[in-house]
């Protein structure tokens, strides 16, 4: 007994030893692989409708996915018709019913989803290999022979006019439109919402005329990313779009979004906190500095570890979940900054926002700073990059903007690149505090004057 009483105290020691084993620093990180997408197969039908295939991974499945160029950009003053559309072409085409797609879809082990967007229409599926090719007919369908049953309108309305009345009631909501207003104007990229006797005024007619008028084979690009025979799907892609009517070309509306000091104020009474929505036009993904730009963002605001997360979070408690994006639309691009702040310290966190703008463009960053923000951005990538459905998204993108597919290829090369000089630049050209744009929903009785004494607005337009 007296020996296995030894034993049991070795055993105990040895086991609240571990931990200070566990907390020697591990190994540096590698270096990060660059992202190599397999060449992409293009063809155009005769209609002038695009094709990119890109052969990938080993699961037997396929994701295709039809993307028209048509959205809430093409509507003119008739928001969210192309969404109400997108809804109706839902329910059913001339020999299916939604019942019917429904079931063929799931019988080729996948579904139908339909997406719309500012400036592009997306019917899309994820399906077992060898039902790649019925996947096309299927959608073909749905596209070309909408049934548009007029019997299904009033529930689709009552559905948006809930999800309206909703969004008019939240914050954040609130904040976006107001932001996108001023960005954009009456451009469609700033008018994000439809008014509630707009959408009950919609009729079946004019859905129908904005179908005819947006949606053909010249708008429209397909692809297909995943396993599947090249010859079979390309015989498939041409039996069942190659007749379709070619349509109109891509609407060209490019936006002028404006760009000055300006500060819009919207009063909730007794609310214990205040949404922000700070940011102003930056680059697109055209520009040559664009990546640069993003090591920029990610490293200010874009990540979890980003400075101003960390400030405004982690030190300072005034927020619990801030973010920073860059949003794209066709030509045009904004940086913007999001957060939900405590009521009584509102003002305090925007000083610091402002504080850590001013701090990045007076003081290049630590190599090692943006060493981590370069593999950070390095492994996402290859990430967002690691699935079907991420390939596609960012080959729609790109097409959406004129770029070609190899600028997959080298964009971990290009973050990798960028030097910490470059990043302070940057922060320089593409952030400057006197054309900041800022939005805040909140308690006026409190917050407003916490926003009026900010040096950094104190040339600040108030618009109404």
């Amino acid at each position: 007994m007296r020996h296995l009483g030894k034993t049991l105290v070795l055993i105990l020691i040895g086991i609240f030893a571990l931990p200070a084993l566990a907390r020697e620093l591990p190994p540096p990180p590698g270096q990060p692989k660059p992202f190599e997408l397999a060449e992409p197969v293009t063809f155009q039908l005769d209609n002038g409708l695009r094709v990119t295939l890109v052969y990938f991974g080993i699961v037997p499945k396929v994701t295709i996915s039809v993307v028209v160029e048509t959205g809430n950009k093409n509507e003119g003053a008739d928001t969210w018709l192309s969404d109400l559309t997108g809804e109706l072409m839902k329910e059913g085409t001339a020999s299916r019913s939604a019942l019917d797609i429904v079931n063929a879809a799931a019988d080729m082990g996948g579904g139908v989803n339909i997406g719309v967007g500012l400036d592009q229409t997306s019917v899309s599926m994820d399906v077992l290999s060898e039902f790649g090719g019925d996947a096309i007919r299927l959608m073909a369908d749905i596209l070309q022979n909408p049934a548009f049953p007029s019997s299904e309108i009033p529930r689709i309305k009552q559905n948006f006019l809930r999800n309206l009345s909703i969004a008019k009631t939240t914050p954040r909501s609130l904040a976006s439109e107001a932001f996108a207003k001023l960005l954009y104007g009456d451009h469609p990229y700033g008018v994000l919402f439809a008014g509630e006797e707009q959408l009950e005024a919609y009729t079946i007619e004019d859905i129908k005329g904005y179908y005819s008028e947006n949606f053909g084979a010249a708008r429209t690009r397909i692809y297909v990313v995943g396993q599947f025979d090249p010859g079979e799907m390309e015989a498939a892609i041409r039996g069942a779009f190659g007749d379709w009517q070619a349509g109109p070309a891509p609407l060209d509306l490019p936006p002028d979004p404006h760009s000055s000091l300006r500060v819009k104020l919207i009063d909730r009474p007794g609310s214990e906190q205040s949404t922000i929505y700070l940011g102003l036009p930056v680059k697109d993904m055209r520009d040559p500095d664009y990546v640069k730009f993003r090591v920029m963002h990610t490293l200010l605001s874009g990540s979890f570890s980003s400075r101003i997360t960390q400030n405004i979070r982690e030190d300072k408690g005034y927020t619990y979940s801030p973010r920073a994006s860059i949003a794209h639309r066709k030509g045009t691009a904004y940086w913007v900054q999001v957060a939900d702040i405590t009521t009584d310290v509102t003002g305090a966190a925007l000083t610091e926002i402002f504080y850590e703008i001013r701090n990045l463009q007076a003081s290049v960053p630590p190599p090692e700073e943006v060493d981590k923000v370069q593999n950070y951005m390095a492994g996402i990538f290859v990430l967002q990059n690691g699935s079907r459905g991420g390939i596609i998204g960012q080959l729609a993108a790109l097409d959406l903007q004129g770029l070609d597919a190899s600028y997959l290829n080298t964009f971990v090369e290009r973050v990798l690149e960028v030097t910490d000089e470059e990043v302070t630049a940057l922060a320089n050209s593409q952030l400057p505090l006197d054309q900041m744009t800022l939005v805040v929903v909140g308690d006026m009785a409190l917050v407003e004057k916490q926003i009026r004494a900010l040096p950094e607005l104190a040339g600040a337009e108030y618009v109404e």
